[in-house]
């Protein structure tokens, strides 16, 4: 008996918490999702993540590769992807894929947040924090280990909270603070928990949503979607239902490989990925400051096994132009 052999499309998003990798078949169905922490070691983690993928479906045919995210450079260069498109680009592409109609999408990550505003299936405008963690899935974290409450659990105690109690959010210290206040107050942990899914959606709609106007239908994507009291908190100030994809985690993940598809479609070659064996040499990260003009571009490098294999930052193409893959 001769095995079936699977042709996928992979999509790749390093983000700065966590790695996602997708695998969507011709038919662009999700057939295998991958959600995978960090830990500081993304190199490692995408080694790691491949090898599971080889396990779970040994007679692998990868089609074409897409990456994105923070980290998308790099994967782009160690995995030999034919794409590498910004998060923003990723996002919109898989909300207007299953849902046409999108009209805004609320994405919180665990170190950064977006607000994509669509019109005509297309981006129309968008706004990113990446500076301020009062409004993302870290300041959850930290806040449920601090309370001693599973991140699982935040947002049904939130949604069982018997009163509304109002948290500064618009800075971590700040917030810190006066949540233990409000402990020593006597709110209930679920009270508080409520209020600080408030603080941070309130937080998020004046950081990324000031003059712009949100307009349903609205999608929450990325990890802090699973959070069904920031999912409340975002209906009870925008006045309107907030639909959360299948895939709500992942959904970077999924655009880069749709986008991996149309343009290994459209160029009609065979995809750039390096293969998995290759995966498993060392790739190693190296940054220098490049004197060859008065720019003094800071250039990344990347070196697999001794061989450089990709490199960007340079603004003249110097470094970057004509590396052989």
């Amino acid at each position: 008996m001769v095995n079936r052999v699977t042709r996928i499309y992979l999509g790749v998003d390093v983000g700065s918490v966590s790695t996602n990798i997708v695998g969507i078949d011709e038919q662009e169905s999700v057939i295998f999702s991958k959600y995978l922490r960090n830990d500081g070691q993304p190199l490692q983690v995408i080694q790691e993540g491949f090898k599971e993928i080889q396990k779970q479906i040994p007679n692998l045919l990868i089609l074409g590769v897409g990456t994105t995210g923070s980290g998308r450079l790099l994967a782009g260069a160690m995995l030999g992807a034919d794409m590498i498109k910004n998060e923003i680009t990723a996002h919109a592409f898989a909300a207007v894929y299953f849902y046409p109609d999108v009209r805004t999408i609320l994405e919180i990550g665990g170190q950064d947040s977006k607000l994509i505003l669509i019109q005509n299936g297309v981006v129309a405008d968008f706004s990113m924090n990446t500076v301020c963690a009062a409004g993302t899935g870290s300041f959850l974290d930290h806040q449920a280990e601090r309370l001693k409450v599973p991140i699982e659990d935040f947002g049904k105690l939130a949604l069982s909270a018997q009163k509304r109690v109002r948290i500064a959010g618009r800075c971590t210290v700040f917030a810190e603070s006066d949540m233990i206040a409000k402990q020593q107050f006597g709110f209930s942990k679920a009270e508080i928990i409520n209020g600080l899914c408030e603080a941070l959606v309130r937080n998020y709609l004046s950081n990324l949503g000031r003059d712009k106007q949100i307009i349903a239908p609205v999608l929450f994507q990325g990890g802090v979607a699973a959070n069904q009291g920031i999912k409340a908190s975002f209906e009870r100030e925008l006045k309107t239902s907030v639909i959360i994809p299948e895939y709500f985690n992942v959904m970077g993940a999924i655009g880069a490989a749709f986008l991996a598809k149309k343009q290994v479609r459209k160029s009609g070659s065979v995809s750039k990925f390096r293969g998995f064996n290759r995966l498993l040499l060392n790739f190693s990260p190296i940054t220098f400051e490049c004197n060859g003009c008065s720019n003094c571009c800071e250039v990344i490098q990347v070196e697999q096994d001794h061989r450089i294999i990709a490199a960007w930052g340079d603004k003249c193409g110097k470094h970057s132009n004509g590396i052989s893959a």
